[in-house]
Parts: C-alpha cells; structure tokens; sequence
C-alpha cells in the first residue's frame, strides 16, 4: 500500500503573494511495508535524487524509492559499519557473510593484495588475535549516499584515548550478491609511524631523476 500526503510550506516573503503554488505531495511507502522490511534513514539528498518537479505544477511526487528501501536489502555504508563493529568486538562470524566469496582486499602495509573471503577472514583473525582487545577502531567518517562504494577515515582508541599513528582511510565496493549486499574489493592505508616529510619529496625528486638519467644517458652528452 501507498500513503500519500500533503507538506505544509512557508512562502518566502520577497515572493508575489498570487504566485500559484501547489502544496507538493510526497508519496511514501506503508507503514506497513516499513515494518516488514529492513530499512535506513533517508537523507535530503537522496530524496532530491527520486524528485521530479514540473516548473509549471511545482508538486513533488517521489516515483520510485531506492533500490535499497524497496527491496530491503541494506545499505552499503551500513554494511562497511558492522564489518568495523564485528572486528571490534573479534566476531569474525557475523563479519563472515560480509564478504563475497571473491573479495580481494588489499592493506598497502602488505606486498599482495588477500584474495578471497578465507584468506581476508583468516588475515583478519591473526590480526585481532595480535592486539588487545581495549584496541578497537573509531570511524572519523564514512560516506553514505552511494550504494556501492563507500569511504572511511577511521583511527584506532585504547579505552577510548586515541591510539598514536593509528589514523588510516579506506575504500570498499560492494555489490549485492542473492539479495545481499556484500563487499567485493576493500583497500586499507594506514598512518606510517615514520614521517620524513619533505624528505620524502627528495626521494621522489632523486628517484625520478635516476630513471630520467638511465633511460636517457645522451640528456648529459656534452658537445
């Protein structure tokens, strides 16, 4: 069932009081519908994206929902949220069925990428098996209106202080696999402990500067 309802507005005052206006109309999903499936909060955004409005009929109809409230399945940003949440408190079974049976995950601190939902889990398993458990990570930020790929900033707490050069950033795709949405392709980078700064920007400079030469000896020919 469809419910559908009236906005009430307020008209700026530097407007023609006879300008005609329609009261627009919002049309929603049930209540019914809500409670029978999985859904999220939906942001002003999001509902700009499913507005069509006519400049000479200013009503407002949303035409379709998202495909994530009208199926149920659950956002992406909510996906990447519990994987952060299990991996906190070490429950590597509810961050299983996380992961898509392909998934290739990549921590730049690695040489190889881990591909696979065994090898990420069992990485993961080694890597909470490692710290204490008063080390959990925080999300700084995450994206939240695109359905399939999400960013984070997140940084590392020891009882709630923050952890030193713990500060990292992180990309994930999802896709929705039998009606679920999963994470196909992660990739972590992490605070370096070590900051050289603009020493850093030397070593570009020399390195560059030795390809340069060894790919082009005749550059330092005299004549």
């Amino acid at each position: 069932m469809i419910h559908t309802f009236s906005i009430s507005y307020f008209c700026p005052p530097h407007l023609p009081k006879t300008l005609p206006i329609c009261p627009p109309t919002v049309t929603v999903p049930s209540t019914d519908f809500l409670a029978n499936n999985r859904t999220r909060k939906i942001t002003s955004n999001q509902i700009k994206k499913w507005v069509r409005q006519s400049s000479d009929n200013p009503t407002v109809m949303i035409t379709s929902p998202p495909d994530d409230v009208a199926t149920g399945i659950e956002s992406a940003s909510s996906v990447v949220r519990k994987f952060y949440q299990g991996i906190n408190r070490r429950d590597l079974a509810s961050v299983e069925p996380l992961i898509a049976n392909n998934c290739v995950y990549e921590d730049l601190v690695f040489p190889r990428p881990f591909v696979g939902r065994e090898a990420i889990v069992e990485f993961f398993k080694k890597f909470i098996d490692s710290i204490s458990t008063d080390l959990q990570f925080a999300i700084d930020d995450i994206s939240e209106e695109d359905t399939s790929a999400i960013g984070v900033t997140w940084h590392l707490e020891w009882n709630g202080k923050t952890f030193p050069f713990s500060k990292g950033c992180s990309f994930y795709r999802l896709e929705v696999i039998n009606g679920q949405r999963q994470i196909v392709y992660g990739r972590d980078s992490v605070e370096p402990a070590i900051k050289p700064g603009e020493t850093a920007l030397v070593i570009v400079i020399c390195a560059s500067l030795n390809n340069y030469i060894s790919n082009c000896p005749s550059a330092l020919a005299y004549k």
